[in-house]
Protein backbone atom coordinates (compact mmCIF):
# COMPACT_ATOMS: atom_id res chain seq x y z
CA UNK A 1 0.00 0.00 0.00
CA UNK A 2 1.06 3.66 -0.25
CA UNK A 3 1.88 3.64 3.47
CA UNK A 4 4.80 1.27 2.88
CA UNK A 5 6.16 3.47 0.12
CA UNK A 6 5.98 6.57 2.29
CA UNK A 7 7.62 4.80 5.20
CA UNK A 8 10.39 3.48 3.00
CA UNK A 9 11.09 6.85 1.36
CA UNK A 10 11.00 8.65 4.69
CA UNK A 11 13.38 6.23 6.38
CA UNK A 12 15.78 6.32 3.43
CA UNK A 13 15.92 10.12 3.28
CA UNK A 14 16.48 10.39 7.04
CA UNK A 15 19.36 7.93 6.90
CA UNK A 16 21.01 9.69 3.96
CA UNK A 17 20.87 13.01 5.83
CA UNK A 18 22.37 11.51 8.99
CA UNK A 19 24.06 8.11 8.36
CA UNK A 20 25.19 7.82 11.97
CA UNK A 21 21.59 7.29 13.09
CA UNK A 22 21.37 3.84 11.47
CA UNK A 23 24.34 2.63 13.57
CA UNK A 24 23.14 3.74 17.00
CA UNK A 25 23.07 0.28 18.53
CA UNK A 26 24.84 -1.79 15.86
CA UNK A 27 26.61 -4.80 17.42
CA UNK A 28 29.75 -6.31 15.93
CA UNK A 29 30.23 -9.46 13.80
CA UNK A 30 26.57 -9.94 12.86
CA UNK A 31 25.61 -10.23 9.19
CA UNK A 32 22.01 -10.10 7.97
CA UNK A 33 21.21 -11.77 4.65
CA UNK A 34 18.22 -10.55 2.64
CA UNK A 35 17.18 -12.37 -0.55
CA UNK A 36 15.35 -9.93 -2.84
CA UNK A 37 13.51 -9.89 -6.14
CA UNK A 38 11.83 -6.72 -7.43
CA UNK A 39 11.45 -5.18 -3.98
CA UNK A 40 12.48 -1.59 -4.67
CA UNK A 41 9.53 -0.24 -2.67
CA UNK A 42 10.43 -1.92 0.63
CA UNK A 43 14.08 -3.02 0.44
CA UNK A 44 15.51 0.37 1.48
CA UNK A 45 13.65 0.62 4.78
CA UNK A 46 14.33 -3.04 5.58
CA UNK A 47 18.08 -2.60 4.98
CA UNK A 48 18.25 0.58 7.06
CA UNK A 49 16.48 -1.03 10.01
CA UNK A 50 18.53 -4.22 9.70
CA UNK A 51 21.76 -2.15 9.91
CA UNK A 52 20.69 -0.95 13.36
CA UNK A 53 21.04 -4.49 14.66
CA UNK A 54 23.95 -5.79 12.58
CA UNK A 55 27.48 -5.09 11.42
CA UNK A 56 26.73 -5.80 7.78
CA UNK A 57 23.73 -6.39 5.51
CA UNK A 58 24.03 -8.51 2.38
CA UNK A 59 21.24 -8.29 -0.19
CA UNK A 60 21.24 -11.19 -2.64
CA UNK A 61 19.43 -9.84 -5.69
CA UNK A 62 17.74 -12.53 -7.74
CA UNK A 63 18.05 -10.81 -11.15
CA UNK A 64 15.51 -8.07 -10.34
CA UNK A 65 14.13 -6.05 -13.22
CA UNK A 66 13.44 -2.94 -11.14
CA UNK A 67 15.69 -0.69 -9.00
CA UNK A 68 16.12 -3.08 -6.07
CA UNK A 69 19.92 -3.12 -6.41
CA UNK A 70 20.29 0.67 -6.53
CA UNK A 71 18.00 1.25 -3.55
CA UNK A 72 19.74 -1.47 -1.49
CA UNK A 73 23.18 0.01 -2.23
CA UNK A 74 21.98 3.53 -1.35
CA UNK A 75 20.76 2.19 1.98
CA UNK A 76 24.21 0.77 2.70
CA UNK A 77 23.88 -2.91 1.86
CA UNK A 78 26.45 -5.03 0.09
CA UNK A 79 24.72 -6.49 -2.96
CA UNK A 80 25.43 -9.95 -4.38
CA UNK A 81 23.74 -10.55 -7.72
CA UNK A 82 22.38 -13.65 -9.38
CA UNK A 83 22.87 -13.32 -13.16
CA UNK A 84 19.56 -15.11 -13.74
CA UNK A 85 16.56 -15.76 -11.51
CA UNK A 86 17.32 -18.79 -9.33
CA UNK A 87 14.83 -18.51 -6.48
CA UNK A 88 15.06 -17.48 -2.83
CA UNK A 89 16.42 -20.83 -1.67
CA UNK A 90 19.55 -20.45 -3.82
CA UNK A 91 19.82 -16.77 -2.90
CA UNK A 92 19.85 -17.59 0.82
CA UNK A 93 22.61 -20.15 0.37
CA UNK A 94 24.63 -17.74 -1.75
CA UNK A 95 24.33 -15.13 0.98
CA UNK A 96 25.48 -17.60 3.64
CA UNK A 97 28.59 -18.35 1.56
CA UNK A 98 29.35 -14.63 1.34
CA UNK A 99 29.03 -14.17 5.11
CA UNK A 100 31.13 -17.10 6.37
CA UNK A 101 33.55 -14.73 8.15
CA UNK A 102 30.86 -13.41 10.55
CA UNK A 103 30.42 -14.56 14.13
CA UNK A 104 26.64 -14.62 13.76
CA UNK A 105 24.55 -14.86 10.60
CA UNK A 106 20.87 -14.01 10.36
CA UNK A 107 18.84 -14.87 7.26
CA UNK A 108 15.64 -12.92 6.81
CA UNK A 109 12.88 -13.87 4.38
CA UNK A 110 11.10 -10.57 3.66
CA UNK A 111 8.23 -12.40 1.96
CA UNK A 112 7.41 -13.97 5.33
CA UNK A 113 8.46 -11.30 7.83
CA UNK A 114 9.85 -7.87 6.96
CA UNK A 115 10.49 -6.58 10.50
CA UNK A 116 14.24 -6.37 11.31
CA UNK A 117 13.29 -5.37 14.85
CA UNK A 118 12.99 -9.10 15.60
CA UNK A 119 16.71 -9.69 14.88
CA UNK A 120 17.81 -9.14 18.53
CA UNK A 121 15.33 -11.77 19.69
CA UNK A 122 16.78 -14.26 17.22
CA UNK A 123 20.39 -13.49 18.24
CA UNK A 124 19.89 -13.45 22.04
CA UNK A 125 19.71 -17.26 22.55
CA UNK A 126 22.98 -17.64 20.61
CA UNK A 127 24.79 -14.84 22.48
CA UNK A 128 23.75 -16.36 25.80
CA UNK A 129 25.25 -19.68 24.72
CA UNK A 130 22.04 -21.61 25.30
CA UNK A 131 21.54 -22.56 21.63
CA UNK A 132 23.55 -22.93 18.45
CA UNK A 133 20.78 -22.16 15.99
CA UNK A 134 17.46 -20.32 16.21
CA UNK A 135 14.62 -20.52 13.68
CA UNK A 136 11.67 -18.14 13.60
CA UNK A 137 8.48 -19.12 11.76
CA UNK A 138 5.47 -17.00 10.95
CA UNK A 139 2.28 -17.12 8.87
CA UNK A 140 1.32 -20.39 7.24
CA UNK A 141 1.38 -20.28 3.44
CA UNK A 142 -0.80 -23.25 2.57
CA UNK A 143 -1.99 -24.20 -0.86
CA UNK A 144 -5.58 -23.30 -1.66
CA UNK A 145 -7.96 -25.21 0.54
CA UNK A 146 -5.29 -27.25 2.32
CA UNK A 147 -5.78 -25.47 5.64
CA UNK A 148 -9.49 -26.27 5.45
CA UNK A 149 -8.65 -29.94 4.93
CA UNK A 150 -6.57 -29.85 8.11
CA UNK A 151 -9.47 -28.25 10.00
CA UNK A 152 -12.02 -30.77 8.73
CA UNK A 153 -9.74 -33.60 9.87
CA UNK A 154 -9.15 -31.92 13.26
CA UNK A 155 -5.45 -31.44 12.57
CA UNK A 156 -3.12 -28.47 12.71
CA UNK A 157 -0.42 -27.74 10.15
CA UNK A 158 3.10 -27.22 11.45
CA UNK A 159 4.52 -26.19 8.11
CA UNK A 160 4.78 -22.46 8.78
CA UNK A 161 7.42 -20.78 6.58
CA UNK A 162 10.77 -19.75 7.99
CA UNK A 163 11.01 -15.98 8.42
CA UNK A 164 14.34 -15.85 10.28
CA UNK A 165 17.25 -18.17 10.88
CA UNK A 166 20.17 -17.22 13.16
CA UNK A 167 23.30 -19.30 13.68
CA UNK A 168 26.94 -18.96 14.66
CA UNK A 169 30.02 -19.42 12.52
CA UNK A 170 30.62 -22.79 14.20
CA UNK A 171 27.39 -24.09 12.69
CA UNK A 172 28.86 -23.68 9.21
CA UNK A 173 31.50 -26.26 10.03
CA UNK A 174 28.90 -28.72 11.37
CA UNK A 175 26.05 -28.30 8.87
CA UNK A 176 26.37 -28.28 5.12
CA UNK A 177 23.67 -25.70 4.40
CA UNK A 178 23.87 -26.42 0.68
CA UNK A 179 22.09 -29.70 1.44
CA UNK A 180 19.44 -28.17 3.72
CA UNK A 181 16.09 -26.88 2.51
CA UNK A 182 16.18 -23.50 4.24
CA UNK A 183 12.48 -22.78 3.73
CA UNK A 184 11.46 -25.87 5.73
CA UNK A 185 11.51 -25.89 9.52
CA UNK A 186 11.53 -29.70 9.46
CA UNK A 187 14.58 -29.86 7.18
CA UNK A 188 16.52 -27.35 9.30
CA UNK A 189 15.68 -29.02 12.61
CA UNK A 190 16.47 -32.50 11.31
CA UNK A 191 19.89 -31.40 10.02
CA UNK A 192 20.65 -29.61 13.31
CA UNK A 193 19.69 -32.64 15.39
CA UNK A 194 21.86 -34.90 13.24
CA UNK A 195 24.80 -32.54 13.88
CA UNK A 196 24.07 -32.57 17.65
CA UNK A 197 23.33 -28.86 17.67
CA UNK A 198 21.02 -27.15 20.12
CA UNK A 199 18.19 -25.60 18.13
CA UNK A 200 15.47 -23.19 19.27
CA UNK A 201 12.20 -22.82 17.36
CA UNK A 202 10.56 -19.41 17.91
CA UNK A 203 7.04 -18.60 16.72
CA UNK A 204 7.31 -14.93 15.75
CA UNK A 205 3.77 -14.57 14.43
CA UNK A 206 2.43 -12.42 17.26
CA UNK A 207 5.39 -10.02 17.15
CA UNK A 208 5.24 -9.88 13.37
CA UNK A 209 1.53 -9.07 13.40
CA UNK A 210 2.02 -6.21 15.84
CA UNK A 211 4.90 -4.77 13.82
CA UNK A 212 3.29 -5.25 10.42
CA UNK A 213 -0.08 -3.80 11.36
CA UNK A 214 1.50 -0.61 12.71
CA UNK A 215 2.20 0.38 9.09
CA UNK A 216 -1.56 0.56 8.42
CA UNK A 217 -4.39 2.63 9.84
CA UNK A 218 -6.85 0.03 11.11
CA UNK A 219 -10.32 0.82 12.33
CA UNK A 220 -12.98 -1.40 13.92
CA UNK A 221 -16.70 -0.70 13.63
CA UNK A 222 -18.71 -1.99 16.61
CA UNK A 223 -22.52 -1.84 16.18
CA UNK A 224 -24.32 -2.10 19.51
CA UNK A 225 -27.97 -2.30 20.50
CA UNK A 226 -28.82 -3.01 24.14
CA UNK A 227 -25.40 -4.50 24.89
CA UNK A 228 -24.80 -3.08 28.37
CA UNK A 229 -23.50 -6.41 29.64
CA UNK A 230 -20.94 -7.04 26.90
CA UNK A 231 -20.00 -3.78 25.17
CA UNK A 232 -17.15 -2.92 27.57
CA UNK A 233 -15.76 -6.45 27.33
CA UNK A 234 -15.89 -6.18 23.54
CA UNK A 235 -14.00 -2.87 23.52
CA UNK A 236 -11.39 -4.14 25.99
CA UNK A 237 -10.69 -7.18 23.81
CA UNK A 238 -9.87 -5.24 20.63
CA UNK A 239 -6.11 -5.54 19.93
CA UNK A 240 -3.70 -2.68 20.59
CA UNK A 241 -2.69 -2.38 16.93
CA UNK A 242 -6.18 -1.03 16.10
CA UNK A 243 -6.10 2.76 15.74
CA UNK A 244 -9.80 3.67 16.00
CA UNK A 245 -12.86 1.92 17.45
CA UNK A 246 -16.14 3.30 16.08
CA UNK A 247 -18.82 2.24 18.56
CA UNK A 248 -22.32 2.88 17.20
CA UNK A 249 -25.10 2.94 19.78
CA UNK A 250 -28.23 2.22 17.73
CA UNK A 251 -30.66 3.99 20.09
CA UNK A 252 -30.27 1.44 22.89
CA UNK A 253 -32.83 1.50 25.70
CA UNK A 254 -30.45 0.22 28.38
CA UNK A 255 -27.10 1.59 29.71
CA UNK A 256 -25.16 0.94 26.49
CA UNK A 257 -24.82 4.66 25.65
CA UNK A 258 -23.65 5.51 29.17
CA UNK A 259 -20.98 2.79 29.10
CA UNK A 260 -19.73 3.89 25.68
CA UNK A 261 -19.44 7.52 26.79
CA UNK A 262 -17.62 6.60 30.00
CA UNK A 263 -14.99 4.33 28.45
CA UNK A 264 -11.41 5.44 29.00
CA UNK A 265 -10.00 3.89 25.82
CA UNK A 266 -8.76 6.89 23.76
CA UNK A 267 -9.34 4.96 20.53
CA UNK A 268 -13.11 4.88 20.99
CA UNK A 269 -15.18 7.15 18.73
CA UNK A 270 -18.79 7.16 20.06
CA UNK A 271 -21.59 7.47 17.50
CA UNK A 272 -25.17 7.65 18.80
CA UNK A 273 -28.37 7.14 16.80
CA UNK A 274 -31.39 9.05 18.06
CA UNK A 275 -33.69 6.44 16.49
CA UNK A 276 -33.11 2.74 15.91
CA UNK A 277 -31.95 2.36 12.30
CA UNK A 278 -30.86 -1.30 12.20
CA UNK A 279 -27.50 -3.02 12.28
CA UNK A 280 -26.81 -2.33 8.61
CA UNK A 281 -27.30 1.42 9.04
CA UNK A 282 -25.09 1.38 12.16
CA UNK A 283 -22.25 -0.31 10.29
CA UNK A 284 -22.62 1.99 7.29
CA UNK A 285 -22.30 5.06 9.56
CA UNK A 286 -19.22 3.51 11.10
CA UNK A 287 -17.80 2.90 7.62
CA UNK A 288 -18.42 6.54 6.66
CA UNK A 289 -16.58 7.79 9.74
CA UNK A 290 -13.68 5.42 9.02
CA UNK A 291 -13.49 6.71 5.44
CA UNK A 292 -13.39 10.27 6.74
CA UNK A 293 -10.48 9.28 8.99
CA UNK A 294 -8.66 7.68 6.02
CA UNK A 295 -8.49 4.18 7.50
CA UNK A 296 -6.60 1.64 5.35
CA UNK A 297 -8.50 -1.35 6.75
CA UNK A 298 -11.87 -1.44 8.53
CA UNK A 299 -13.13 -4.44 10.50
CA UNK A 300 -16.60 -5.11 11.90
CA UNK A 301 -16.93 -6.73 15.33
CA UNK A 302 -20.38 -6.92 16.92
CA UNK A 303 -20.92 -5.47 20.37
CA UNK A 304 -22.01 -8.84 21.82
CA UNK A 305 -18.39 -10.12 22.13
CA UNK A 306 -19.09 -13.12 19.88
CA UNK A 307 -16.20 -12.27 17.55
CA UNK A 308 -12.85 -13.57 18.75
CA UNK A 309 -10.18 -10.80 18.52
CA UNK A 310 -7.45 -13.42 18.06
CA UNK A 311 -9.00 -14.24 14.66
CA UNK A 312 -8.67 -10.66 13.41
CA UNK A 313 -5.15 -11.11 11.90
CA UNK A 314 -6.47 -13.96 9.74
CA UNK A 315 -8.99 -11.54 8.27
CA UNK A 316 -6.47 -8.71 7.84
CA UNK A 317 -3.60 -10.60 6.21
CA UNK A 318 -5.25 -11.53 2.86
CA UNK A 319 -5.93 -7.83 2.24
CA UNK A 320 -2.42 -6.74 3.22
CA UNK A 321 -0.98 -9.47 1.00
CA UNK A 322 -3.04 -8.18 -1.93
CA UNK A 323 -5.16 -11.32 -2.19
CA UNK A 324 -8.50 -9.77 -1.29
CA UNK A 325 -10.48 -6.56 -0.98
CA UNK A 326 -12.92 -7.99 1.57
CA UNK A 327 -12.63 -10.88 4.00
CA UNK A 328 -15.33 -12.54 6.07
CA UNK A 329 -15.58 -15.31 8.63
CA UNK A 330 -16.97 -18.76 7.88
CA UNK A 331 -18.14 -20.96 10.76
CA UNK A 332 -19.82 -23.66 8.67
CA UNK A 333 -16.82 -25.68 7.52
CA UNK A 334 -17.30 -28.54 9.96
CA UNK A 335 -19.54 -29.66 12.81
CA UNK A 336 -16.79 -28.94 15.34
CA UNK A 337 -16.51 -25.34 14.13
CA UNK A 338 -20.28 -24.93 14.48
CA UNK A 339 -20.22 -26.04 18.12
CA UNK A 340 -22.75 -23.98 20.05
CA UNK A 341 -24.72 -22.98 16.96
CA UNK A 342 -28.37 -24.10 17.23
CA UNK A 343 -29.49 -26.59 14.57
CA UNK A 344 -32.18 -24.24 13.24
CA UNK A 345 -29.64 -21.43 12.93
CA UNK A 346 -27.18 -23.71 11.13
CA UNK A 347 -29.95 -24.74 8.71
CA UNK A 348 -30.90 -21.11 8.10
CA UNK A 349 -27.27 -20.18 7.48
CA UNK A 350 -26.91 -23.06 5.04
CA UNK A 351 -30.01 -22.02 3.11
CA UNK A 352 -28.93 -18.39 2.99
CA UNK A 353 -25.45 -19.49 1.86
CA UNK A 354 -26.99 -21.20 -1.17
CA UNK A 355 -29.21 -18.21 -2.01
CA UNK A 356 -26.32 -15.77 -1.58
CA UNK A 357 -23.97 -17.83 -3.75
CA UNK A 358 -26.38 -17.46 -6.67
CA UNK A 359 -27.32 -13.87 -5.91
CA UNK A 360 -23.81 -12.52 -5.32
CA UNK A 361 -21.83 -14.61 -7.82
CA UNK A 362 -19.31 -15.56 -5.12
CA UNK A 363 -19.81 -19.29 -5.46
CA UNK A 364 -17.15 -20.21 -2.92
CA UNK A 365 -18.54 -18.25 0.04
CA UNK A 366 -20.46 -19.76 2.94
CA UNK A 367 -21.95 -18.38 6.15
CA UNK A 368 -22.82 -15.03 4.53
CA UNK A 369 -24.49 -13.86 7.76
CA UNK A 370 -21.15 -13.90 9.57
CA UNK A 371 -20.64 -10.23 10.34
CA UNK A 372 -16.97 -10.63 11.28
CA UNK A 373 -15.39 -8.88 8.29
CA UNK A 374 -12.53 -6.65 7.15
CA UNK A 375 -12.68 -4.38 4.10
CA UNK A 376 -9.99 -2.30 2.43
CA UNK A 377 -10.27 1.47 2.24
CA UNK A 378 -10.25 1.24 -1.56
CA UNK A 379 -13.25 -1.11 -1.57
CA UNK A 380 -15.13 1.19 0.80
CA UNK A 381 -14.51 4.16 -1.48
CA UNK A 382 -15.78 2.16 -4.47
CA UNK A 383 -19.09 1.18 -2.88
CA UNK A 384 -22.12 3.47 -2.70
CA UNK A 385 -22.65 3.11 1.04
CA UNK A 386 -25.98 4.92 0.95
CA UNK A 387 -27.42 2.16 -1.26
CA UNK A 388 -26.54 -0.68 1.16
CA UNK A 389 -29.46 -2.55 2.75
CA UNK A 390 -29.89 -1.41 6.37
CA UNK A 391 -31.45 -4.55 7.86
CA UNK A 392 -29.47 -7.66 8.89
CA UNK A 393 -29.07 -8.55 5.20
CA UNK A 394 -26.56 -5.73 4.68
CA UNK A 395 -23.76 -8.31 4.44
CA UNK A 396 -25.53 -10.14 1.58
CA UNK A 397 -26.13 -6.85 -0.22
CA UNK A 398 -22.49 -5.85 0.14
CA UNK A 399 -21.38 -9.12 -1.45
CA UNK A 400 -23.69 -8.54 -4.41
CA UNK A 401 -22.39 -5.02 -4.99
CA UNK A 402 -18.74 -5.95 -4.57
CA UNK A 403 -19.07 -8.73 -7.14
CA UNK A 404 -20.59 -6.35 -9.67
CA UNK A 405 -17.54 -4.09 -9.25
CA UNK A 406 -14.98 -6.90 -9.46
CA UNK A 407 -13.88 -7.02 -5.80
CA UNK A 408 -12.07 -10.08 -4.49
CA UNK A 409 -13.63 -11.78 -1.47
CA UNK A 410 -11.98 -14.37 0.79
CA UNK A 411 -13.70 -16.70 3.25
CA UNK A 412 -11.67 -17.15 6.45
CA UNK A 413 -12.53 -20.26 8.41
CA UNK A 414 -12.97 -19.80 12.15
CA UNK A 415 -14.92 -21.51 14.95
CA UNK A 416 -18.22 -20.16 16.20
CA UNK A 417 -18.02 -18.35 19.53
CA UNK A 418 -21.11 -17.99 21.69
CA UNK A 419 -21.48 -16.67 25.19
CA UNK A 420 -24.43 -15.45 27.22
CA UNK A 421 -25.76 -13.21 24.42
CA UNK A 422 -28.68 -14.53 22.39
CA UNK A 423 -28.96 -13.80 18.68
CA UNK A 424 -31.55 -11.16 17.82
CA UNK A 425 -32.12 -12.67 14.35
CA UNK A 426 -35.41 -14.51 13.82
CA UNK A 427 -34.69 -16.65 10.79
CA UNK A 428 -38.29 -17.08 9.61
CA UNK A 429 -38.82 -13.33 9.41
CA UNK A 430 -35.24 -12.81 8.29
CA UNK A 431 -35.46 -15.07 5.23
CA UNK A 432 -38.82 -13.59 4.23
CA UNK A 433 -37.30 -10.10 4.23
CA UNK A 434 -33.82 -10.82 2.94
CA UNK A 435 -34.56 -13.35 0.16
CA UNK A 436 -36.51 -10.81 -1.97
CA UNK A 437 -33.70 -8.28 -1.42
CA UNK A 438 -31.14 -10.82 -2.65
CA UNK A 439 -33.25 -11.54 -5.74
CA UNK A 440 -33.52 -7.83 -6.53
CA UNK A 441 -29.79 -7.49 -5.97
CA UNK A 442 -29.20 -10.47 -8.25
CA UNK A 443 -31.11 -8.77 -11.09
CA UNK A 444 -29.19 -5.56 -10.44
CA UNK A 445 -25.89 -7.45 -10.55
CA UNK A 446 -26.77 -9.05 -13.89
CA UNK A 447 -27.64 -5.65 -15.35
CA UNK A 448 -24.61 -3.82 -13.94
CA UNK A 449 -21.95 -6.49 -14.45
CA UNK A 450 -23.08 -8.11 -17.70
CA UNK A 451 -24.88 -5.28 -19.50
CA UNK A 452 -23.64 -1.88 -18.24
CA UNK A 453 -19.98 -2.45 -17.35
CA UNK A 454 -19.50 -5.35 -19.78
CA UNK A 455 -21.54 -7.84 -21.77
CA UNK A 456 -21.91 -11.61 -21.53
CA UNK A 457 -24.65 -13.80 -23.10
CA UNK A 458 -25.18 -15.57 -19.76
CA UNK A 459 -27.58 -12.76 -18.87
CA UNK A 460 -29.80 -13.90 -21.74
CA UNK A 461 -29.64 -17.49 -20.45
CA UNK A 462 -30.69 -16.32 -16.99
CA UNK A 463 -33.60 -14.29 -18.40
CA UNK A 464 -34.79 -17.18 -20.59
CA UNK A 465 -34.61 -19.63 -17.68
CA UNK A 466 -36.57 -17.25 -15.44
CA UNK A 467 -39.31 -17.28 -18.06
CA UNK A 468 -39.26 -20.96 -19.07
CA UNK A 469 -38.99 -22.61 -15.63
CA UNK A 470 -42.07 -20.86 -14.13
CA UNK A 471 -43.92 -21.28 -17.44
CA UNK A 472 -43.20 -25.02 -17.44
CA UNK A 473 -44.34 -25.31 -13.82
CA UNK A 474 -47.58 -23.38 -14.39
CA UNK A 475 -48.26 -25.28 -17.60
CA UNK A 476 -47.82 -28.56 -15.73
CA UNK A 477 -50.22 -27.44 -12.97
CA UNK A 478 -52.80 -26.46 -15.63
CA UNK A 479 -52.49 -29.89 -17.29
CA UNK A 480 -53.04 -31.69 -13.97
CA UNK A 481 -56.00 -29.51 -13.03
CA UNK A 482 -57.56 -29.83 -16.47
CA UNK A 483 -57.15 -33.60 -16.47
CA UNK A 484 -57.90 -34.52 -12.85
CA UNK A 485 -60.12 -31.78 -11.46
CA UNK A 486 -62.11 -30.51 -14.43
CA UNK A 487 -61.91 -33.76 -16.44
CA UNK A 488 -61.49 -31.73 -19.61
CA UNK A 489 -59.75 -32.79 -22.80
CA UNK A 490 -55.96 -32.47 -22.84
CA UNK A 491 -53.88 -33.08 -25.94
CA UNK A 492 -51.41 -35.94 -25.63
CA UNK A 493 -48.71 -33.58 -26.85
CA UNK A 494 -49.14 -31.13 -23.96
CA UNK A 495 -47.26 -33.18 -21.35
CA UNK A 496 -44.37 -33.63 -23.80
CA UNK A 497 -44.36 -29.89 -24.50
CA UNK A 498 -44.38 -29.16 -20.78
CA UNK A 499 -41.41 -31.48 -20.21
CA UNK A 500 -39.55 -29.81 -23.09
CA UNK A 501 -40.21 -26.30 -21.73
CA UNK A 502 -39.21 -27.27 -18.19
CA UNK A 503 -36.03 -29.12 -19.21
CA UNK A 504 -35.01 -26.30 -21.54
CA UNK A 505 -35.47 -23.75 -18.75
CA UNK A 506 -33.50 -25.83 -16.25
CA UNK A 507 -30.73 -26.43 -18.79
CA UNK A 508 -30.44 -22.72 -19.59
CA UNK A 509 -30.34 -21.97 -15.85
CA UNK A 510 -27.46 -24.41 -15.36
CA UNK A 511 -25.64 -22.96 -18.37
CA UNK A 512 -26.06 -19.45 -16.96
CA UNK A 513 -24.78 -20.51 -13.53
CA UNK A 514 -21.81 -22.31 -15.12
CA UNK A 515 -20.81 -19.27 -17.16
CA UNK A 516 -21.30 -17.04 -14.09
CA UNK A 517 -18.86 -19.26 -12.19
CA UNK A 518 -16.34 -19.04 -15.02
CA UNK A 519 -16.54 -15.25 -15.23
CA UNK A 520 -16.04 -14.96 -11.47
CA UNK A 521 -12.92 -17.12 -11.37
CA UNK A 522 -10.79 -13.96 -11.45
CA UNK A 523 -12.44 -12.58 -8.30
CA UNK A 524 -13.31 -15.92 -6.69
CA UNK A 525 -10.46 -16.23 -4.17
CA UNK A 526 -10.85 -19.45 -2.24
CA UNK A 527 -11.14 -19.76 1.51
CA UNK A 528 -8.07 -19.55 3.70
Amino acid sequence: MNTELLLDAGSLCTALEDPSRVREIAPQNITVILPAYNEEVSIGSVVLRARKFSDRVIVVDDASSDHTVEVAEMAGARVVRNPVTRGKEISLKKGIEAADDSDFIVTMETGVCHDPGLIPRMIAPLRDGDFDLAVGTCFSKQRKGSENVFLINNKESESKPVGFMAFSRECLSKINFSHVYLSSIHSIMTSAEEANLRILHIDIQEEHESSLFRAYKIGVVVPAYNEENLIQETIDGIPAYVDKIYVINDCSTDRTAEIINSTTDPRVVPIHHEVNKGVGAAIINGYKRALADRMDLVAVMAGDNQMDPTQLPKLIMPIIEGKADYTKGNRLLSREMRTGMPAWRAFGNGLLSLITKIGSGYWHIADPQNGYTVISGHALETLDLDSIYTYYGYCNDMLIKMNAFGMRVVDVTMPARYGTEKSKIRYGKYIRKVAPMIFRGFLWRLKMKYMVLDFHPLVLFYIASMVLVPLGFLFGVWIVLQKVVFHGPVSANYPLLDVFISLMGIQLLFFAMFFDMQVNNSTDVRAV
